[in-house]
């Protein structure tokens, strides 16, 4: 269960970034209340997560979804770079949270 509230976390972070970006510098109210709700339940979630999982573990695989998940986003709704560097480092940030998880008690 605690893995399954981290990777919510860590979904949730991917959230508030890119409410972050669409906030338009907390100048958009819908979106800056989003970005303020989203950081909430991520933060929220990771540390109930952090009470089973090691938090070394439990961090990485945190930011490590929220990276990668922002990344992704950036790259389908923002245009940024899909160029093979990038993509090759994010399925490898990837393959490294799955390392995490198997290698975990």
């Amino acid at each position: 269960m605690a893995w399954i509230i981290l990777v919510l976390a860590g979904l949730f972070e991917v959230a508030f970034t890119t409410s972050l970006k669409l906030s338009d510098n907390f100048k958009n109210t819908g979106w800056s209340i989003a970005f303020f709700v989203s950081i909430s339940l991520s933060f929220f979630l990771l540390n109930k997560a952090i009470q089973t999982i090691p938090i070394g573990t439990g961090y990485a695989v945190w930011t490590g979804i929220g990276a990668a998940g922002t990344a992704i986003i950036g790259m389908i709704f923002f245009k940024e770079s899909t160029d093979f560097w990038r993509i090759f480092f994010i399925f490898l940030l990837i393959s490294s949270i799955i390392g995490l998880k198997l290698v975990s008690r």
